[in-house]
C-alpha cells in the first residue's frame, strides 16, 4: 500500500506547487486587460440601465404633475364660479331695495358683472390646463 501512497503524494505536491505559480507578465497584462473591459462592459450597461429606469419614472412623474396642474386649474375654476355665484346673489339681493328702472338696472349690471366673472373663470382655466 505504500508503494502506492507515495507516487499519489508526489502528483499532489506537484499539483500544489502548480497553482501558486507566478503568471508571465504578458499573461497577467492580458488578463487585466480582459478584465478592465468586462468591468468597463457591465458599468456601461449598468448605467444605460440606470437611466431608462429614470426615463420611465420622469414620465410617470411629469404625468402625475400635468394631472395635478390640470385638477389644480379644475378646481379654481370651481372656486371662480361659486364665488361670481355668490356676488351676484349677493348684488341681486342689494338691488331689490331698488325700484322701477333702477331696480332693472342694477340687476342688469350684476348679471353682467356675474358673466364676465365666468368668462375670465374659464380663460383662466384654458390657459393653466396642460394638454395630455
Amino acid at each position: 500500500m505504500r508503494e502506492y501512497l507515495m507516487p499519489i503524494f508526489v502528483v499532489a505536491a506537484l499539483a500544489l506547487a502548480g497553482c501558486s505559480k507566478s503568471k508571465s507578465p504578458e499573461d497577467v497584462s492580458r488578463d487585466v486587460a480582459k478584465a478592465e473591459q468586462k468591468a468597463s462592459n457591465e458599468v456601461t450597461k449598468s448605467e444605460d440601465r440606470a437611466q431608462s429606469a429614470l426615463d420611465k419614472s420622469y414620465e410617470k412623474v411629469n404625468d402625475q404633475e400635468k394631472k395635478f396642474n390640470n385638477d389644480a386649474a379644475h378646481q379654481t375654476y370651481n372656486v371662480a364660479i361659486a364665488r361670481a355665484d355668490g356676488y351676484r346673489k349677493v348684488a341681486i339681493a342689494t338691488c331689490e331695495s331698488q325700484s322701477g328702472a333702477a331696480q332693472k338696472a342694477c340687476k342688469d349690471q350684476a348679471e353682467a358683472d356675474y358673466k364676465t366673472a365666468r368668462a375670465d373663470a374659464r380663460a383662466s382655466a384654458e390657459v393653466a390646463v396642460q394638454p395630455k
